[in-house]
């Protein structure tokens, strides 16, 4: 064989599985069909979405709070082209970053679409239809996944748009109508909402981010009505949408089925996505994808029903998130490399990167509320933070879950400032199987926005917060 290990994909999960193999000497290569490396997150998801999200608050706040800062400002704008310019510099430098580890690790990489032509063999085929066969003993496919479409609402990329146009967008839009209100469509229609469009967010389901702790999704409405004007239309289901030149008409009905009808310059289509497999070839090797979700079937070891073929990040079930695909992608390079890697799939955190952020880990009420576990739980709020009162960011709470009899922390969700940053101490306490008073028994430094996660878990055991 040419190779030890062939990973087609270069996303997250793609280029870390990628380092991980060749850290452990597996002669490795990569197969990407785009010109450059990084997949979803860095071109058209995380990472572009969180320069624009951070230009959109740093206006935001130019805007609406530095003059209580005492610093006053005239004749403020948005420079959407130099905006979006910016954005595709930082995505520039990371990419730039992958080709640059690949060389330092060795690593090849073949640009083209990469088939099976049976389980060792993969054929490459190039934007100029020339083809090339490489071979491996294992192959992980890493393809990821992309926007879900709806059936009855065809995206046309001009008006009515998915999260990778909503990136490029040159002007700052009058109105904008969302449809989702999960984790992509609230960061998307922050950006805009920031920047003065008046954003409406249709959402099928009476909550937002309904996958979270249900107090996360409340607060947060709450918070981007009040804050940023967003409109909610919870529990509408959309009909349609249409193309009317200059802008978008959608049509949804409420929860009475009565119809409803939004006008805006752009609709942006955000329902979640889906397992990216067309032109794998897999009925070559005799792998099925499922048919709800299109994903690709996997056993504990992240191994398909092919010896030899591995599977790992969006194209498989679970969370599809980034830092999953890379945990997983480096759990399958071990895993070939004969180690005995572990992956805690109940520790895997979720955010928001609205403002204020969101994140969780581990159970929600609800969860522990539909399987009779007794627990118990302890908040606190940012409002009470001398921290978040300096910063003026004293929306949302932390609230910790524990076990009713042992202690043990079950879960941990926050809304809040630098919750994205602040989760991971739940994590690492919740990794060694901590106790809410492990936590709270922790000196944290003052005045930090963690301390409110002491807070709670000082209020989960024995109800004994300090600060409120």
């Amino acid at each position: 064989m040419q190779y030890d290990v062939v990973i087609i994909g270069s996303g997250p999960g793609g280029y870390v599985s990628a380092i991980r193999c060749a850290q452990l000497g597996l002669k490795t290569a990569v197969i990407e069909k785009y010109k450059t490396f990084g997949g979803t997150c860095l071109n058209v998801g995380c990472i572009p979405s969180k320069a624009l999200l951070d230009s959109s608050e740093h206006f935001h706040n130019a805007a609406h709070t530095f003059t209580t800062h005492g610093i006053d400002l005239q004749n403020l704008s948005v420079n959407m082209p130099q905006m979006i310019a910016r954005k595709n510099d930082v995505v520039a430098q990371n990419t730039a970053g992958i080709t640059y580890l690949f060389k330092k690790n060795k690593i090849d990489s073949f640009e083209g679409l990469g088939s099976f032509v049976d389980k060792n063999t993969i054929k490459i085929t190039k934007t100029d239809g020339t083809t090339e066969n490489i071979t491996a003993k294992n192959v992980v496919i890493a393809t990821g996944s992309k926007p879900t479409a709806l059936p009855f609402l065809p995206v046309d990329k001009k008006r009515i748009i998915t999260s990778t146009e909503a990136l490029n967008i040159t002007e700052v839009p009058k109105t904008m109508v969302v449809i989702g209100g999960g984790v992509i469509g609230l960061e998307l229609g922050s950006v805009y909402a920031r920047l003065g469009t008046k954003v409406s967010v249709v959402e099928f389901l009476p909550s937002l981010i309904a996958t979270m702790d249900g107090g996360l999704g409340k607060e947060l409405q709450r918070v981007l009505k009040k804050s940023l004007g967003m409109e909610f239309y919870m529990s509408h289901k959309v009909t349609g949408a249409t193309n009317d030149g200059n802008t978008v008409t959608v049509t949804a009905q409420n929860a009475k089925a009565e119809d409803i009808k939004l006008e805006a310059d752009y609709c942006i289509v955000a329902v979640g996505r889906t397992a990216y497999t067309a032109g794998l070839g897999l009925e070559n090797i005799g792998i099925k994808a499922e048919e709800r979700g299109n994903k690709i079937p996997v056993n504990a070891h992240l191994e398909t029903s092919v010896p030899g073929v591995y599977a790992i990040g969006d194209v498989i079930t679970g969370a599809m998130l980034a830092h999953k695909a890379e945990d997983e992608g480096v759990y399958v390079a071990e895993t070939i490399a004969g180690q005995k890697p572990h992956i805690n799939y109940n520790l895997i955190p979720g955010v928001v990167y609205t403002w204020p952020e969101v994140a969780s880990v581990g159970a929600t009420e609800e969860q522990l509320k539909e399987k009779g576990t007794k627990y118990k739980t302890g908040s606190f709020p940012f409002k009470a933070s001398g921290r978040a009162k300096a910063s003026m960011d004293t929306d949302g709470f932390v609230k910790v879950l524990a076990d009713e009899v042992t202690d043990e922390i079950l879960g941990i969700h926050m809304i809040g400032p630098r919750a994205a940053d602040m989760i991971a101490e739940a994590v690492v306490a919740m990794e060694y199987r901590a106790s809410a008073e492990d936590i709270a028994r922790i000196c944290h430094a003052h005045p930090t926005y963690t301390e409110a996660l002491k807070e709670a878990a000082m209020a989960a055991t024995a109800n004994r917060a300090i600060h409120i």
